[in-house]
């Protein structure tokens, strides 16, 4: 009996559930739930959440392509600078910090750890002290110094280190360029944002080429070790056995170590949604003269950055002879070749050399041990007060390196498959 009761408690809310629910579903029937249309507007409305859930927006893949597109112009752009220094070199770092500063621009400023932590702590205290730089807060240095050898992957560790922290302190600049404190603008970073406000986001500027020639045997096929990677000591690299061959899946390429990298292939580099830079990462961890390929190779084997590749560095350069692997030091007979040239930078020089006296006077229009004047300067010839970092004034430097870049972007577009 107790049961028969139970069930029959339950009959009637049954009965009522199951009403409810048929009224509903005639309801929605005779109403077709939603048109295609209201359906479309809702997406409008929640195009981050629903757009995303039709796509696989649990791959890494997605969310990268989602991050906004960089501006095309005219806007002033940001460049973001690695300047990097070894034993003794933290006057010359510091003067060619001071060259290349602007507010609008970002700085990341390294003394390897074979430098002695005095010199590493001074340079620390310089950052945190001036007062330009705690206003304007865009200069940052590597505290945790980084092992560096020369011709080493370790290198590329370091550059690719620095673009990690620009990319993840600063969301906003467009070009990342990387140089030693033994280089020097040429011109005003006025003329440099001047000249590069006209240009594609896009576009890398790296010197490279696929003919190998002796490079092929003597860099391509031996093995070496970095000691850099596992000791705290600089030592030079040494080779071990047996050689390899060339690879096959890829192809490789060489060029300049000092480049301008646009933020897309620097986030390529970094954020990794593709296994080819880390491949390649992995490929020149024993190659020697690592920073003069990897960036080539990686920009090279990717179809999607083939077309944005300008074959310079931007640099002028005095090599030795062949096979060009020093470059001279430059002095003061070298003054006009470098202002014909009209290239960006310069390297490379001895510390307090006269010829970057020349160059501050003549060009840059920068004395007193102060910052390369410009339009931020707010009418400072000294430049101890930041004004508007997006007011520019440009000089003659400007016309200079947009006759340069004009010829390289244009021989760019009518030279279809960039690398070769």
């Amino acid at each position: 009996m107790g049961s028969a009761n139970m069930e029959k408690k339950w009959v009637f809310p049954l009965c009522i559930s199951s009403l409810i629910c048929i009224f509903l579903l005639a309801t929605s029937f005779n109403m077709g739930l939603l048109s295609s249309l209201q359906i479309n507007s809702i997406f409008s409305i929640f195009p981050s959440r629903l757009a995303s859930n039709q796509t696989s927006s649990y791959f890494a893949e997605a969310k990268v392509r989602q991050s906004p597109p960089p501006s095309s112009g005219p806007s002033v752009p940001r460049f973001a600078y690695l300047i990097s220094g070894s034993r003794g070199d933290l006057e010359k770092l510091w003067r060619t910090l001071q060259a290349l500063y602007h507010p609008r621009n970002y700085y990341v400023v390294h003394l390897d750890l074979e430098s002695p932590a005095i010199e590493r702590l001074e340079l620390a205290s310089r950052v945190k002290k001036d007062p330009i730089f705690v206003q304007v807060g865009n200069v940052h240095m590597i505290s945790k110094a980084n092992m560096v050898t020369y011709r080493g992957p370790t290198m590329v560790a370091n550059t690719l280190h620095a673009c990690a922290i620009l990319l993840k302190k600063h969301a906003d600049w467009d070009w990342f360029i990387n140089l030693s404190a033994s280089d020097y603008p040429l011109v005003t970073q006025d003329d440099l944002l001047y000249t590069f406000s006209g240009l594609k986001r896009e576009l890398n500027f790296i010197e490279h080429t696929s003919r190998l020639g002796w490079k092929a045997g003597q860099r391509a096929m031996p093995l070496i070790i970095d000691p850099g990677l596992f000791q705290n000591t600089k030592k030079d690299i040494f080779w071990v056995t047996p050689r390899r061959e060339l690879p096959t899946a890829f192809r490789l390429f060489t060029g300049s170590a000092w480049m301008i990298l646009a933020r897309p292939f620097v986030e390529y580099c970094i954020w990794g949604w593709d296994n080819l830079p880390r491949t390649l990462l992995m490929y020149y961890s024993n190659f020697v003269s690592s920073p003069e390929g990897y960036f080539q190779t990686v920009v090279c084997n990717a179809p999607e950055f083939v077309p944005t590749v300008v074959n310079s560095d931007m640099h002028y350069i005095s090599w030795d002879v062949p096979p060009k692997q020093h470059p001279h030091t430059l002095s003061l007979n070298d003054t006009g070749k470098m202002v014909e040239s009209s290239a960006a930078f310069a390297r490379k020089f001895r510390r307090n050399d006269p010829v970057l006296d020349k160059i501050d006077a003549e060009l840059l229009h920068r004395r007193n041990g102060s910052f390369t004047p410009g339009g931020w300067c707010a009418g400072d010839p000294l430049c101890s007060k930041v004004g508007n970092p997006s007011e520019l004034k440009p000089g003659p430097g400007a016309k200079r390196i947009g006759r340069l870049v004009g010829k390289l972007v244009l021989s760019a577009k009518l030279n279809q498959n960039q690398c070769n």
